[in-house]
């Protein structure tokens, strides 16, 4: 059982940026292949990044590439999301979301076991 919590979104003007944090409880974060996702208003959940267990390989949306980065700290038990040059298109909530081993559907949400609450992401333009 995996608990996650994010925090660190908020209200940005476009072009701005803002770091997105990802705390899960339990001592095996590091097999957990952790996912963002966003959703907005009237719109089904979209895939937006991953990164493996490792921390070595991501992916990305086509839609954020070059402007936002996962990370993950495995100490920490936390995985990151720095997003640059936000644009009001990226106004969503954002979820946080992990799946044991490694999952090579990554950008599919129904791969995901464990969700966070979510935290808003608002970019004015």
């Amino acid at each position: 059982q995996v608990q996650l919590v994010e925090s660190g979104g908020g209200l940005v003007q476009a072009g701005g940026s803002l770091r997105l944090s990802c705390a899960a409880s339990g001592r095996t974060f590091s097999t957990y292949t952790m996912g963002w996702f966003r959703q907005a208003p009237g719109k089904e959940r979209e895939f937006v990044a991953a990164i493996r267990r490792s921390g070595i390989t991501t992916h990305y949306a086509d839609s954020v590439k070059g402007r936002f980065t996962i990370s993950r700290d495995n100490a920490k038990n936390t995985v990151y999301l720095q997003m640059n040059s936000l644009k009001p298109e990226d106004t969503a909530v954002y979820y946080c979301a992990a799946e044991h081993g490694d999952c090579n559907a990554f950008n599919l949400a129904r791969e995901y076991d464990y969700w966070g609450q979510g935290t808003q992401v608002t970019v004015s333009s």
